[in-house]
This record gives structure tokens, sequence and C-alpha cells, in this order.
């Protein structure tokens, strides 16, 4: 049977209530449109060279340009002349100049030679079509402060200005800034009117966002200085999550502002951006947006991989960012760009929905189904995406068999023994379930799991393929953890097992005659020296014959009244480029797991 989401109009949320807002300031006006672009990140990480900016920049600039395209942006680290990888280096030396304001390493850029910073790479990237983006941390250079460098005309130093107590808990690059101190502003304008000579376009200013209330001085001393600086550079804010109370604030003081920590290709990052999006539409509109991340598409990690998001997945991403005018920033590395992740990018109706659709909200969401809809504001058309965010094998489908006690940093051992009868099930799910701390170094992994059967004979699951996997970052592995640093717990190699990042679900077909499972249930040694997260919880779970949804889609007829549809509009798939006329509000969609259907409704 196929199921039926009736009476759609009935479930739908209670209507946005748009408050009245002050004039809209000058800035807004520098992103009428949220916007679109590429970061080095997510395929560089702290390592981007001039020579990788310029053949992602000429590729850039002959394909996506056309499509409006236009912010290529430096990251993290171009100050740094021995940065490696994506990790930080607490001793690390940064180029400075001296009135504390940093400098681009000439071993990496070096067309910065002579003192002129990024003013030759910016001005190519002018005459590519494009406009030019760097990453900033908040605060001063630590090296300034413990040097006592002078803060650009002023009698001040940057050691009069630094907040040491406020400082970035993931990069000891920078101290605060102090904005009750003289000179602290000052400094600000000094590095805002450094840049903007350079012919900066766009800034992400990093470590920003979250605590906001304590970091919120700084936020207008940049604002302040950006608008001294006299360009118009548009202001990125980073990272999330940017709690929802500062929502009139941070619309009035940036362009754009992430709403979650760094999002990268695992399902249950993506599913987990859908309310936070939903939440934040009151805050959207032309010059100021709510910014979901990158897109961790394509070619990442200093072309180690491509991404973990099926394709499925990437058309959900690609629709969710589109029609909740999330700005498109792309993380691939664009000198490997396949076609199909060129379709994603170069799809002129999705574009045209992210760039200038209107009413823009959710309308649906229930068990799993979760419905956006848009309006064309010139030819009044609507569009319609439907996502199927139900995963396949769906553990609330699935009975309980086993509930370990929470592990931390405390618990002797490191981890606990977990034991489940698995007598009359056909499928197994391990299940990590974050401790409530967040996602962050929750490095979980499943030690010696093994399935007795009947007459005693014992299979290692770790050398079994699974079924279905999910997990929050990255990808199950079976002998390394994060770094490529074997598994280990409390200094004991774990030769084979099952790591896997809260939270998880890894399924596994059982054999016939499986009467029990057993592990030990542990956080790997790569999470213990680190200061957050590491709080899990692990579960086991069990399927029986017809329980799991064996289907690789779910069919439902599907009401598309409440999205401003009617019977004889033509529907058109966005992504597969269908047509149908519908004969009434209802159609029929086949929907993949974890997949969407994004449709342009017109008269």
């Amino acid at each position: 049977m196929i199921p039926t989401i009736a009476a759609m109009v009935l479930c739908l949320q209670d209507p946005i209530v748009i408050k009245k807002k002050a004039k809209p300031p000058e800035f807004h006006r520098w992103a009428p449109k949220p916007p679109l672009g590429w970061n080095s990140w997510d395929c560089y990480g702290t390592t981007i060279t001039e020579t990788q900016y310029r053949a992602n920049v000429e590729v850039m600039s002959a394909k996506l340009k056309p499509f409006g395209w236009q912010y290529a942006t430096v990251d993290i680290q171009w100050y740094e002349p021995n940065a490696q990888g994506f990790d930080y280096n607490p001793a690390a030396i940064l180029t400075m100049d001296g009135n504390g304001r940093l400098m681009p390493a000439l071993n990496r850029f070096p067309s910065s030679a002579g003192g002129i910073g990024f003013k030759a790479l910016a001005d190519w990237t002018h005459k590519k079509g494009l406009k030019f983006g760097i990453h900033l941390m908040r605060g001063v250079p630590r090296q300034a402060v413990d040097k006592e460098l002078p803060i650009l005309g002023t009698s001040f130093k940057c050691s009069d200005i630094a907040n040491k107590a406020n400082v970035c808990p993931w990069n000891s690059d920078m101290y605060g800034v102090d904005m009750s101190k003289p000179g602290a502003q000052e400094y600000y304008d000094s590095v805002f009117k450094l840049i903007a000579s350079w012919g900066v376009d766009f800034v992400k200013v990093d470590d920003l966002s979250r605590p906001y209330e304590q970091n919120q001085a700084e936020i207008e001393a940049i604002r302040k200085a950006i608008n001294r600086a006299k360009r118009p550079i548009v202001l990125s804010l980073s990272p999330g999550e940017t709690p929802i109370e500062s929502g009139d604030h941070v619309e009035f003081h940036a362009n754009m502002w992430r709403i979650s920590d760094d999002f990268w290709d695992s399902w249950p990052a993506l599913k987990s951006q859908f309310s936070r999006l939903s939440k934040w539409t009151e805050f959207q509109g032309p010059g100021h947006y709510p910014d979901a991340d990158m897109l961790p598409i394509g070619t990442l990690a200093n072309g180690s991989r491509t991404t973990n998001f099926t394709r499925d997945e990437q058309y959900t991403l690609m629709s969710l960012w589109a029609i909740a005018k999330s700005p498109l920033i792309l993380g691939a590395d664009m000198t490997k760009m396949d076609s199909f992740t060129e379709s994603l990018l170069m799809n002129p109706t999705l574009l045209a929905i992210n760039q200038d659709s209107v009413k823009n909200k959710e309308i649906y969401n229930n068990k799993g189904v979760v419905v956006w809809a848009a309006e064309d504001p010139k030819s009044k058309d609507r569009y319609a995406a439907v996502f199927n965010t139900y995963d396949q094998y769906d553990i609330s489908n699935a009975d309980l068999l086993s509930e370990g006690e929470p592990i931390n940093r405390e618990t002797p051992g490191q981890g606990l023994p977990i034991i489940a009868n698995l007598e009359g099930y056909s499928k197994i799910a391990l299940v990590v379930a974050d401790g409530g701390d967040g996602l962050k170094f929750d490095h979980s992994v499943w030690v010696k799991p093994t399935v007795e059967l009947t007459f005693g004979s014992i299979i290692d699951l770790s050398i079994q393929p699974w079924k279905f996997a999910t997990v929050g970052f990255g990808e199950p592995s079976l002998k390394n953890a994060p770094g490529g640093k074997p598994l280990s717990v409390k200094g004991s190699p774990v030769p084979l097992g099952i790591f896997a990042h809260a939270p998880s679900v890894l399924v596994y077909s059982l054999p016939s005659g499986a009467m029990s499972f057993s592990a030990f249930a542990a956080l790997n040694d790569s999470c213990m020296s680190e200061t957050t997260g590491g709080t899990v919880q692990f579960f086991v779970y069990g399927f029986k014959d017809g329980g799991p949804q064996e289907r690789n889609s779910r069919r439902m007829s599907f009401d598309l009244g409440p999205a401003g549809a009617k019977a004889g509009n033509k529907v058109t798939d966005v992504w597969t480029g269908q047509s149908w006329i519908l004969e009434s509000q209802t159609t029929i969609l086949d929907i993949p797991w974890h997949g969407c259907k994004l449709l342009k409704i017109s008269n």
C-alpha cells in the first residue's frame, strides 16, 4: 500500500510572523542575493598555496562564473609558513607586519613579496571576473602581544588590548581583544584598512559566533571597522551554532552567519540542518543569510577522498541549501571536478531558487517527511522540495536488545562490555549515541564485536560487510582512528574493531543460528587528550524478518496544494527534467531514502 500524506493543510506549521524591523543597514546592499562561491578549507585545510588557489580560480572562472558563482576565498592559516593538514600547530610562527597585522606567508604566496600582501592575487582574481575572499581569526596575534608591537596610528601596543582569558579553544594563534581598552577599535580599524587596500571583497571571521554574547563587542568592532574601511567587504561570521536569541543583532552586523558547527559529509550532520534552517527563516532576507556552511561534495581532503554523501544525499543537500536560501559555498577541489558535481552546481533552476525565490519556508515536517516551499516573484511559479529523511533501516522500527551505561573519559578502562540476545533476529544494528555534549571527539570503537552461533561457533563482525552505515563524521573504520592512527584503548592496540564517530548506526545481516552478540564498547585513545566531547552511549538493536525497509525508496501519495499547486499545473522535477500535468493536487512521489524531489510548479 502507498503511504498517504493526506490532509496536509491541517498539518501545516503555524505561519511565520515577520517582525517589523529597523531600516536595513547599508552593508546589506553588498550581498543582495545569497553569496555563491568557493572556499579552500574542505579540500586543502590549512595548506592552500597560491598555485592551488590560482588553479581553482581558473576552473571557477571558466565553468562556474557564467552561472553566477563569484567569490573565491583563501581559508585559515594563510599567514603560517609551515601549516600542515587540517590541524593547528600550537607553536606556529605567523607572518605579520610591524603593527601586528597578519600577512601572507611568502613561501606559499610568492606574489605577496615586497609587503604588498594579497593585492596582486586579488587583482588577478578580479581580472578573472571573480571576487577575492580571505579568512581571519578573531583577535590579535599572540606573537604581536608578546613582542609588544605598536598599533598603527596610536601610542598603544598590541599587549595593551589583549584579552588573554578569551582565547579560541581550538586554535592558539590569537588572543581576544578587550574592546574596553584604548586602542582596541583602532587595531581592528587598521586590520580592515589593510585588507581593504588589498582589494578583499569577502572576509570570513572565525571564532566569533560562539559564544556569541562573549564576543559581541568584537563583532560590533569588526562591523565598525569594515564600514570605516570604505570598501564593500561582505562579512561572514563563523563558526556556529549562532544562538537564535542573537538573531536581531547578527542580522544587523553581518551578511551571513553560521547556524552550526563545521558541516562535513555525514547524513546525521545533514539531517540536523533541517530544523536549524527552519528555525532561522525569519532572519533571512536580502543582504543577511543564515549560513548552513560549505558544500562538502566532489574531491576533498587534499585529494585523498571524494565526498561520503551518496548521490541522493547530495541532491538533498543542494535542494535544502537552495530553497532555504543559504549561501552556497563550494568546498571541492575544482581542478578535479567530476560531471555529477558540475551538474549540481550548474543547474539553472536550482540556482534561481536560491538566488531569486521568495516566501521560502518549511511547510510540513512529520515523521521523516519534510517539505519546503517558495515562489518565483516574477513568473509566480512555485517550488516545492519534498525530502525523505527516513533511514532505510530506522531503529525506531527495531527492538532494543541492549543498552549500555554512558561512557566518558573517567570510565574505568575507557569502556564497558555489552551483550545482546540475538535469537529470532535477522539483522543487528550497532548504535552509538552522543552523550549530550556535542559530536566533537566522540571517538567510539566496538572492540572484538562477535556473534556466537548455535553449537558455539563465532563470527567476528568487524570483518563482515555492513548493509547500511551512517556516522556523525567521516566514515566507519576497522583499523584506524582520524588522522590514520591505529585503533587503541588504554594504550592497548585494537587490531580489528569497528570505529565510528557518534552518532552512528551500522546494520549487519545475521546468519541463521545467531544466538548472541558481545563486544567491549569503548572510547578510542584518540579522544582522550581532547578537552571537549568524549561522552557516548552504546546500544544494540535487532530487526526481525520483514522489519527493515528493503526497498530503495519510499513511495507516497502527496498533496501539493499547500505549495500552491492545483489540477492542470505542470510539474517539473528539477533534477531529472521529467514533467507531468497534475490531474489533481495529489501526485505520487517515489523518493529514495535520504533523497528528495525538487519540483517546479507552473500554470
